[in-house]
C-alpha cells in the first residue's frame, strides 16, 4: 500500500487557534486525537457515507457522528423537514405538535415502553432515569458494570474499586467520594457477582443499569442468557432494570437491545439517533413509572430545549425511513459481508485480528479472543489501531479517533463503497502487520 500523505495544514492551524478557546483544544475530549497520529481533522461537510475536511480530503466514514447518522450524511428528507420546521421558528419552549407526532411515531412501534419524555443529550437522559428509578423505589444506589459508559453524569463517571463487586471509584475529577459510593461496580457477564450484590444491598439498590449492547470500550457482545438472567434476578431482588440504549436504539432495530433480544427492561433510555442529526435525547417506561414524572409525580426534571421543534420534525424524517421494510435486515447483511470480507483476509495471513459485529455496529479488535469484558482488551493492542487508523486516513477512510470505539455502517454505504474500504482497510492490515 502506498500512502499519499494526505495535508492536514488547514485542520492543523484551526486545531492550535482552538487551543486558545476551548479546553485541549477541542468541546469533546476524543476529538483531539490524543490515541492517534496527527492534529484532527476538521469537517467541512458531508454527503452519503462521506466526510470532506477543510483541506479538502474526502473520507468514506464509518464514524457516523458517533453512531446517529443511520442514514448517512445530508439525509435530503431530514434536511427538508429541518428547514420546513426551522422556517417557523427555532425555539418555542411550549408544547409544539411535532413532539406529539414523534412521541406517536415512536410509542406505537415499540412494545417495551409506554410513555416516554424527550431531553437534549443521552447523558441527560440516563440522569433523569437514574433519579426516577430512585424516586419510584425510594431507594439509593446503582449498579453499573465495568466497560459501560452512561454519559459523564457523576454517579456513573465510575470505575471497580479492588475486589469483585466493589463500590465504584470516581475517574474524574470533580465527582465527590460520597457521589461515587452510592455506584457499585461489576464485571460483565459475571452471575455470581450480580447475585451476590443484589443479595448483600438490594434493600437499598434502586436499579441496575446496563448498555445491552456495550459499545463504548470496544463491542463487548454479551450472551443472551446473561440478560435473561439480570432481568430475573432484578425482578427477584425488587430492583429497576435500565437498558442504556443511546447506542442500539434504533440502531440494530426499531426496539434496539431490548427488541433484539426480547428482554424488558423497567426504564429504557435513548439518544443519537432519534433526533436525525440533531441534539436529542429520550427516557421511556411503563405508564406506572413514568407517571412519578412531574408534573404527574414527584419526580422533577426539565428542560428549555426538550422536545425542540427543529429536532422533533429532524426525529420524525429520520426514524420514518427506518421504518420501511427491510430497512434493518438490509443494514445488517450489508454489514456482514463488509466483515467477513476484512475479516477473510486477516484470517488468510494469521493476523490476531477480530471483528465482532451486530447490525450495523462493528468493532475492530487485535485479538483472536472473544471479548466480552472490558479487562480483556490489550492496552498494547491501542498502538495498532493507532498505525491502522492512520494508513486509513492517508487512503481515504475515516473511522473514529479511538480503538475502544465502535464503528457504524449507514444505509448511505453502497455496496461499492464498502468493498473499496474493505479493501483498503485490508491493505492498511497488511502495513501495521509488515
Amino acid at each position: 500500500m502506498t500512502d499519499t500523505h494526505i495535508s492536514r495544514t488547514r485542520s492543523a492551524a484551526l486545531f492550535e487557534e482552538a487551543k486558545g478557546y476551548f479546553p485541549g483544544g477541542v468541546n469533546s475530549p476524543v476529538r483531539a486525537f490524543k490515541s492517534v497520529i496527527g492534529p484532527p481533522i476538521y469537517v467541512e461537510k458531508g454527503e452519503g457515507c462521506r466526510i470532506t475536511d477543510v483541506d479538502g480530503n474526502t473520507f468514506i466514514d464509518f464514524c457516523c457522528s458517533w453512531g446517529p447518522l443511520i442514514l448517512g450524511h445530508n439525509n435530503a428528507r431530514i434536511r427538508e423537514a429541518v428547514v420546513e420546521a426551522a422556517q417557523c421558528g427555532l425555539s418555542f419552549g411550549t408544547p409544539t405538535q411535532r413532539g406529539n407526532e414523534l412521541g406517536r411515531l415512536l410509542l406505537h412501534n415499540n412494545r417495551f415502553i409506554e410513555k416516554i419524555r424527550f431531553v437534549t443529550s443521552g447523558t441527560e437522559a440516563v440522569m433523569s432515569a437514574i433519579r426516577l428509578a430512585r424516586g419510584v423505589t425510594g431507594k439509593n444506589k446503582v449498579v453499573k458494570f465495568e466497560g459501560c459508559y452512561h454519559g459523564h453524569l457523576d454517579s456513573l463517571l465510575v470505575q471497580a474499586g479492588s475486589g469483585l463487586a466493589t463500590f465504584g471509584v470516581s475517574t474524574s475529577a470533580g465527582v465527590p467520594a460520597s457521589f461515587a459510593q452510592e455506584t457499585l461496580v461489576l464485571p460483565l457477564d459475571d452471575r455470581d457477582a450480580l447475585e451476590c450484590t443484589l443479595a448483600e444491598h438490594g434493600h437499598d439498590i434502586a436499579c441496575v443499569i446496563i448498555e445491552p449492547i456495550p459499545a463504548n470500550n470496544g463491542l463487548l457482545l454479551q450472551d443472551p442468557s446473561f440478560l435473561q438472567c439480570l432481568r430475573l434476578k432484578c425482578y427477584k431482588h425488587r430492583v429497576l432494570l435500565i437498558f442504556d440504549e443511546v447506542i442500539s436504539g434504533f440502531r440494530v432495530g426499531f426496539e434496539g437491545a431490548a427488541g433484539y433480544y426480547q428482554v424488558k427492561p423497567d426504564i429504557i433510555t435513548y439518544g443519537k439517533i432519534i433526533g436525525g442529526g440533531l441534539p436529542v435525547g429520550a427516557y421511556a417506561a411503563s405508564s406506572e413509572i413514568m407517571s412519578q414524572v412531574a408534573p404527574d409525580g414527584p419526580v422533577y426534571q426539565a428542560g428549555t430545549l426538550s422536545a425542540n421543534p427543529v429536532a422533533m420534525a429532524a426525529g420524525q424524517a429520520a426514524l420514518a425511513q427506518l421504518l420501511e421494510p427491510g430497512f434493518y435486515e438490509n443494514l445488517a447483511n450489508k454489514t456482514a459481508h463488509f466483515v467477513q470480507h476484512i475479516q477473510a483476509h486477516c484470517d488468510a495471513r494469521g493476523y490476531d485480528v477480530h471483528i465482532p459485529h451486530i447490525g450495523s455496529i462493528f468493532w475492530i479488535a487485535f485479538s483472536r479472543e472473544r471479548m466480552v469484558r472490558a479487562d480483556q482488551i490489550d492496552p498494547n493492542s491501542m498502538e495498532k489501531f493507532k498505525m491502522l487508523h492512520y494508513h486509513l486516513l492517508q487512503q481515504g477512510v475515516y473511522l473514529g479517533p479511538s480503538g475502544y470505539e465502535v464503528g457504524f455502517v449507514s444505509a448511505a454505504h453502497t455496496d461499492a463503497d464498502l468493498t473499496e474500504a474493505a479493501t483498503k482497510i485490508c491493505a492498511a492490515m497488511d502495513a501495521v502487520f509488515a
